[in-house]
This record gives structure tokens, sequence and C-alpha cells, in this order.
């Protein structure tokens, strides 16, 4: 059933902006930035070049929030069921995300002021999204069908893109720190990724260094957040003990970096 067109209803997931996001009706209100006219201008470049997996930017409510159209469909959040965590899945993302990586090629993100840099290695004129959690992908069926949370998007590549992808989706860490379907399968699920994604042979060559550097960036972005006094962060870096697991897992990538670059095809 629809939501009422006055009914406010908290969307679960996420992170940064935990509590804050809600659905009226097909809308969904989200805290404006000051990076905003970034993300509404990048979002309305999708929209004009007809690409249909992401929100459409519809203005700003009476309480200053952002305006967006909601994207009807399922999200996977944590913990993640089990039709998110398969190859099918895995393979329809890597379709999403070339999809937007086409759409976004005319747009010019370095006019733009955006939320964080990424190194400069893998920045340039193209957008990216850089934040592709599986609770930022919307699936119908087990296709997905749009990405979601723009809120970390700027001047990337889209191998930064693919490496974002791979670390959460694969996803590239120590094994004991899966405990689901995945487990053992990453680097098949790696291969896979990759693959369908048709990644170019450049891509691949540059894949394991964007592996190493956005792991580094996602977790100094956590950081920088539980010092600022972020509830939602400092509770994902304390109660979910995910300092401990970024040094497993970064200890596990410089192990199996020859393996991920098999793998990778790089």
């Amino acid at each position: 059933m629809a939501a009422s067109s006055r009914t406010e209803i908290a969307l679960p997931g996420g992170t940064a902006n935990r509590g804050l996001v809600v659905r009226v009706g097909d809308t969904v209100r989200r805290p404006m930035r000051p990076t905003s006219p970034a993300t509404h201008a990048l979002l309305g470049h999708l929209e004009a070049v007809g690409f249909d997996g992401s929100p459409r930017y519809l203005g700003v409510d009476e309480q200053g929030r952002e305006v967006l159209s909601y994207v009807h469909g399922q999200t996977p959040i944590h913990p993640y069921p089990p039709w998110a965590l398969t190859d099918e899945a895995l393979a329809s993302l890597a379709r999403l995300l070339r999809r937007f990586h086409e759409a976004v090629s005319g747009f010019v993100a370095t006019d733009l002021t955006w939320q964080r840099e990424v190194p400069g290695p893998f920045s340039s004129a193209q957008v990216s999204h850089n934040d592709p959690n599986l609770d930022n992908v919307v699936f119908r069926g087990s296709e997905a069908v749009a990405l979601i949370d723009f809120d970390l998007a700027g001047a990337g590549s889209r191998v930064w893109d693919l490496a974002m992808a791979a670390r959460l989706w694969c996803p590239l860490r120590d094994d004991g720190d899966v405990r689901d379907a995945r487990q053992g399968r990453s680097l098949h699920r790696l291969a896979l990724l990759l693959d369908t994604y048709r990644a170019s042979a450049a891509e691949r060559e540059a894949f394991i260094d964007a592996v190493l550097l956005s792991h580094h960036w996602a977790y100094d972005h956590v950081a920088q957040e539980v010092a600022n006094g972020h509830l939602g962060f400092t509770e994902h870096w304390l109660t979910d003990r995910a300092r401990e697991r970024a040094d497993r897992t970064w200890a596990w990538l410089n192990r199996h970096r020859a393996d991920l670059a098999r793998a990778a095809g790089g």
C-alpha cells in the first residue's frame, strides 16, 4: 500500500543520515548539505539523458529538506537477505554501474564542489558514486535497478567505483569476517564483477591500487566523522568493531595482493 501523501515514514539503513531520511508518499525527504547543489546538478543530468537508475530531484520542502522521487523496490539492509548475496545480484550491480558510468560520461564533475576528494590517481572529470554499498542499491526481484544516496558522489573514476563496490560486495576481506554465503568466494566474485562490467585492461591494471587507496579513504571518512561526534559512525566504529575489522582487512588485502591481481585480470 502506498504511503499517505502527508505521513512521514522513516527509512531504515544508512549511517550518515540515520533517522533523518523519510518517505512522504512517493517522495523522499533528506537533509540539505553544503554540497547538495552539486548532487542536484548530477541528478538533473541523469534525468536529462534518460537514465532511470537514480532518484529525481524535485526541489526543497517547507522544512528546508531536499525532495527526491521515491524509487520503488527492495534495498538490502544488514543483516543482508540471502538474495542480495547471490552471484546474480552481483552481476546485476555490475550492469547498473556500467549504465550509470555511461550516463554520466558527459557530465563534468570537476566544475562543482563535492563532499570528499577522491585521491589524485583516481580523480578525474568523470563523476563516480563513491559509495555503492549494499544499502545504496535498489533491487526489483534479483535485478539492481537504481543507485541511491549520492552524498559522497564526486570527481572520481570508473575504476574507483569498481574498487569501492568490490570491497563491499565480493567482499574483499578476511574470510573470518564473512559470515554468509559469500565466504570463500571473494576472488570468484571479483572476477565476475569486473567481467560483467566489461572492465578495460587499464581499469584492471589499476584496480588493486584503487582497492588499497579506497580502503583508507573509506575508513578515514569514518574516523573523521567519529572525531566530529557523529553518533551513527561512532556506533559503527565501536559497537560494530569496525576499527578492528579494518585492520584485519588491510592485512588480508596486502597478503592476497597477487591473488587479487590474478582474479582482476590485471
